[in-house]
């Protein structure tokens, strides 16, 4: 499929490989993971509470309370950071901070400043 008009040429990229690791570091990053899924478990449990009672908020005042969304979004990352860590870094090093407050200065990919396109009101 060809499509005209696309000014953008081809795209390169360089990678460098990390120092050897450890072949049972992966052993020890699941180990380590372990209270965070358990903390996990109990916050998803939170989340899906706090989900229906934003939604009946956002049903009757058409606002997504700033709260709400902040722990909703919270919980998201820090499970997105985490199973980060634990299944695709495992060949990496380092791991991103384990928290839920957002972070500007992510080099994981995370959404950076914690403000997404369109910010409830």
């Amino acid at each position: 499929m060809d499509t005209p008009g696309t000014p953008y040429g081809p795209v390169a990229a360089s990678v460098e490989l990390d120092s050897r690791l450890s072949r049972r570091l992966w052993l020890v990053k699941w180990i380590l993971v372990i209270p965070h899924w358990i903390v996990l478990c109990f916050l998803w449990i939170v989340f899906f509470v706090v989900t229906v009672i934003a939604f009946f908020a956002i049903l009757f005042t058409e606002r997504f309370p700033r709260g709400l969304f902040d722990f909703n979004l919270g919980v998201l990352r820090w499970s997105w950071r985490v199973s980060y860590y634990s299944y695709e870094s495992s060949s990496a090093g380092s791991a991103p901070p384990a928290s839920t407050a957002a972070s500007g200065t992510s080099t994981y990919g995370s959404c950076g400043t914690g403000r997404a396109a369109s910010t409830p009101r």
